[in-house]
């Protein structure tokens, strides 16, 4: 964490300096907002918290609670999400709190006395290591009150108004705010009032029941599973020996339960199968007692018995599979640019049980929240906001069939499995998807076509970046590069050497000097005269040889950026690698060197060779606007000293 270079800090180093939003934030919602956000779920909160750190832009938060969430239904938190939690400054504190899922332990039916259970596996939970940061289960009101920090600690200081509900809204197409959007107050000596505001873009992360969705004429289109399971959150007393363990349990009647241990030692949730349910007993199984579902529980674990001595929180649902056609308000013809969005369960549905619901919607608002951003302070242009809907849909479209596959693998009976370990194959074979890997962004405007690939095979353009450890040049601390990056929107450009010795004639020189001096660089045409070199732009250099082997003074000044007021270099771009773990041999970069290039939401936006300087130039030409100040060419102040 760096603090410190616009004067001595002594209080909280994550409180950021207040913008002329957050210095003048009132409770009072303005009669007019750059974003409003209908809704407080994790969807909304982590878009809010990434629209918080643009100083300028002014967003408001609303929800139709009157406070914060005290019981949060969703609970798995996958490694992705964990890494988005890392770039908001959370993820550690977020982990001590959490329990950690490390194993998955299945249990059958006995072949020698059926009627009993017994463990046929133990699987590690991420047999493949596919990332450093652990799968864990948390309440969902405790992620929220993480973003609410991060919000608040944020140069614009913005807070949720609690108590606010959304009721309707109109495109005028008319002026700055073209949005006109009707809002009731819920609680207080306001409740019952109505009044109309007017913003830029509305986002609406309001669930299922989607208000703004009814409001732009979009509908969720799948179909039932007819299948329906009743969930709890409990303390209980048990002889059940995995109660700490996540676990499908699977028993000759044809029930399943699925275990997901809580944090704190002692909570656990259940997910236990209630059946096949005919369309004319939907509203009737909702009313099942929680007695009933207690019952079947005890009825699938014998000969181990469950007792329950406190519940939490407890619920009855139906499997269901829906998406919308889109996920915003354009044309379908693309004639447009939208104005109003819906991210989360407000644009797609399924069933909890993979522990992907929360962690996709947050997904969703992350990738949304940098593009507002950008747009909003004049670095993209407007188009930029089409790529979310294109982006995002084909990602919910995978979820849903993979959820689909799990689900049925989940109600299916013992003796209708063609394979007695296919539950475990599943999981092994899928380990990727449901941690948030999976994901690969199409070739768009701000991702690249992966010509380049094989300079950088372990950075798939489209994919997240996968981060590695290296130790930092100016200090010697062997760190994972990819922790370093935070929810700021910049793009961050990792620059792999191919010089052995740093100041050899080599391409990476060349490319160094073009970034200093070029003014086709992206930091040189880009950045506003007044802002910081690193404002928009993080220019990180990985050099193929040990730290101990690079004197901080011969990095290219392109990777020492002066900062702040008093023009301070920023010594802590320029990294070495590991004698145990070359980076270069673990994530396969060409000793020729190579530029890989990554969005502001960690995804690997192009991966080029240290000569393309020219197609780099055009690459963000695609979605950034030129400075209207342009930076002159930066004095070398190095080349002053006496």
């Amino acid at each position: 964490m760096q603090f410190h270079h616009h004067g001595y800090v002594s209080t909280d180093p994550r409180l950021l300096p207040a913008s002329e939003i957050g210095e003048n934030w009132s409770e009072e919602l303005p009669d007019e907002m750059d974003v409003l956000i209908v809704g407080a779920g994790p969807t909304g909160m982590i878009a809010a918290a990434q629209l918080a750190r643009y100083g300028t832009v002014h967003t408001r938060l609303i929800e139709r609670r009157a406070e914060r969430l005290e019981f949060g239904h969703a609970d798995g938190v996958q490694a992705r999400s964990m890494e988005a939690f890392q770039a908001f400054g959370f993820a550690n504190q977020l982990s001590d709190e959490a329990y950690h899922i490390t194993e998955m332990s299945v249990w059958k039916p006995d072949p020698k006395k059926p009627e009993n259970i017994i463990r046929t596996a133990l699987t590690p939970d991420d047999p493949m290591e596919i990332s450093e940061f652990p799968h864990v289960t948390i309440s969902q009101s405790r992620i929220l009150d993480f973003f609410a920090e991060s919000m608040a600690f944020s140069p614009t200081r913005m807070q949720p108004n609690y108590g606010v509900e959304f009721l309707a809204l109109e495109n005028t197409g008319e002026g700055d705010h073209p949005v006109v959007v009707k809002i009731r107050h819920t609680t207080g000596p306001r409740a019952g009032e109505e009044r109309t505001i007017r913003t830029r873009y509305v986002l609406g992360t309001d669930g299922a029941r989607s208000s703004v969705r009814t409001a732009i004429g979009r509908k969720l289109e799948g179909r039932q599973a007819n299948h329906a399971w009743g969930v709890m959150d409990v303390l209980v007393r048990t002889d059940f020996p995995d109660i700490r363990l996540r676990s499908v349990i699977q028993s000759d009647s044809g029930g399943s339960i699925l275990v997901i241990p809580r944090e704190g030692g002692h909570l656990v949730r259940l997910y236990v199968d209630m059946g096949e349910v005919l369309p004319e007993q939907s509203r009737e199984i909702r009313k099942t007692p929680l007695e009933e579902i207690i019952t079947k529980a005890n009825d699938i674990l014998h000969p181990y018995t469950l007792e329950v001595a406190n519940v939490v929180w407890n619920s009855i649902y139906e499997v269901g599979h829906r998406i919308t056609d889109s996920f915003d308000d354009a044309p379908a013809d693309g004639a447009g640019n939208p104005r109003v969005f819906i991210a989360g369960d407000a644009c797609h549905t399924h069933s909890a049980k993979a522990a992907q619901g929360m962690n996709v919607s947050m997904a969703d608002g992350f990738n949304l929240g940098w593009k507002l951003g950008h747009v909003l302070t004049g670095r993209s242009p407007e188009s930029l906001l089409q790529t979310y809907s294109q982006e995002r849909r084909i990602v919910a479209e995978n979820l849903i069939a993979f959820d689909r596959e799990w689900s049925s693998l989940l109600a299916k009976r013992p003796e209708d499995f063609e394979d007695a370990g296919e539950v475990e194959q599943f999981v092994l074979k899928n380990a990727e998807f449901p941690a948030g890997f999976m994901t690969c962004y199409a070739p768009s405007m701000i991702t690249g076509e992966d010509t380049h690939q094989q300079l950088a095979a372990g950075f798939p353009v489209g994919k997240r970046f996968k981060s590695a450890r290296v130790a930092r040049v100016c200090d010697g601390n062997p760190l994972h590069i990819g922790h370093q990056a935070k929810a700021d929107g910049k793009w961050r450009l990792y620059i792999f050497a191919d010089a052995p010795t740093v100041g050899e004639p080599s391409e990476f020189n060349n490319l160094a000097t073009w970034f200093s001096e070029s003014p086709e660089s992206p930091t040189q045409l880009y950045t506003p005269a007044g802002e910081d070199l690193d404002a928009y732009f993080e220019l990180n250099v990985i050099f193929q040889q040990p730290h101990t082997g690079i004197n901080i003074p011969d990095v290219p000044t392109a990777f020492r950026p002066e900062v702040g007021p008093y023009k301070v270099r920023d010594l802590e771009r320029a990294y070495g690698v590991l004698p145990d773990e070359d980076i270069f041999d673990m994530r396969h970069i060409d000793r020729q060197g190579a530029i890989v290039v990554v969005r502001p939401d960690q995804y690997v936006a192009h991966v080029l060779p240290l000569h393309a300087t020219h197609e780099l130039t055009e690459f963000f030409a695609r979605h950034m606007n030129q400075a209207q100040a342009p930076r002159e060419a930066p004095l070398n102040r190095e080349s002053l000293r006496v």
